[in-house]
């Protein structure tokens, strides 16, 4: 059995926040209430090492087309071990079409790793103030994803994942991207300030997960601070499984005990073409309609499929 191990760290220095606050005083609001608020939360935040590589067997199984980062990470993590330090590994990217698991893998690293996980969707994102924050002198100013994770969370190794990175646009003064040169590198990540706290935060324990679907779009300098993977497509063998077990899976949320617990290979064969997307609901359907019949075992006839052009074989 592997458990999490945690730590704590101080991800902001308390007395340059009260000096924050004193001089704030008067001008906004919203920003003397989220430096008291960091205040009364205190810096220390918790920092998580599974304290076994045996941690990681569930992602070998539930995404199999992942094993040549899951076969890195285990290396990272048996140093971490090693060297009593904190699993802190450099930016990885996933590069894969749709459906083939990215996004659901990320979310799934960061269950292992009994940390926070926050998505932010770069798709057609045009301005930087989202990760960084925006001025507290404008109007509606906040803080960004990256500072109001490490602030409202738990832990200084939240995994954070920025999905369709390529698809990510702006001009030279609003680039959604420009704020990833410093937060991709721990020396300098470790001094990040968000525009609207303007306080040095410690973002140098971040495991930062970024997905897209081609390098095009993404600048050369970025993709020097990532580890890139490109994801295969599931094979046939690797997609039986994993509708085998979304399967499985379905039978003990919805206690159906008496139901065979395979599906046949038939019904396999047929799933293969259904989207990711769909196909948790496709099975749900299909026990349905095995119900409403008076069977307790799923036939190719109860999978129904949708017709969409273009879609792809099995993946998340």
């Amino acid at each position: 059995m592997s458990i999490t191990l945690a730590r704590t760290r101080a991800v902001y220095d308390l007395n340059e926040v009260q000096g924050a606050l004193d001089r704030s005083r008067g001008r906004s609001p919203e920003l003397e209430a989220f430096y008291e608020r960091m205040l009364d939360s205190g810096a220390e935040r918790f920092v998580t090492t599974p304290s076994s590589v045996d941690a990681l067997d569930p992602l070998f199984e539930e995404c199999p087309n992942f094993d040549e980062v899951l076969d890195d990470l285990s290396r990272y993590l048996r140093l971490a071990q090693m060297g009593d330090r904190g699993f802190n590994v450099m930016p990885i990217l996933l590069l894969g079409g749709p459906g083939v698991g990215k996004t659901h893998f990320a979310k799934r690293l960061a269950k292992v790793m009994q940390t926070d996980c926050e998505l932010i969707s770069m798709n057609a994102l045009t301005a930087g103030f989202v990760i960084t924050g925006s001025s507290a002198s404008w109007r509606g100013a906040k803080c960004g994803k990256v500072a109001e994770r490490l602030v409202r969370g738990q832990f200084a190794n939240p995994v954070l994942v920025l999905d369709e990175v390529e698809k990510a646009s702006g001009s030279s003064q609003s680039d959604p991207l420009a704020a990833l040169y410093q937060l991709l590198e721990p020396e300098t990540a470790c001094a990040f300030r968000d525009e609207f706290i303007d306080v040095e935060i410690d973002a140098s324990q971040i495991f930062w997960v970024l997905t897209a679907n081609s390098t095009e779009g993404i600048p050369h300098p970025l993709l020097n601070r990532m580890a890139v993977y490109e994801v295969p497509a599931p094979t046939p063998e690797q997609a039986a499984g994993i509708a085998q077990r979304i399967y499985a899976g379905l039978l003990r949320e919805m206690n159906l005990p008496a139901f065979e617990d395979k599906l046949a290979a038939a019904v396999l064969d047929k799933l293969a073409s259904v989207s990711p997307r769909d196909l948790r609901k496709t099975l749900l359907d299909a026990l349905g309609h095995a119900v409403a019949a008076g069977r307790e075992h799923v036939l190719t006839e109860d999978i129904r499929l949708k017709t969409t052009p273009g879609k792809g074989r099995i993946g998340f």
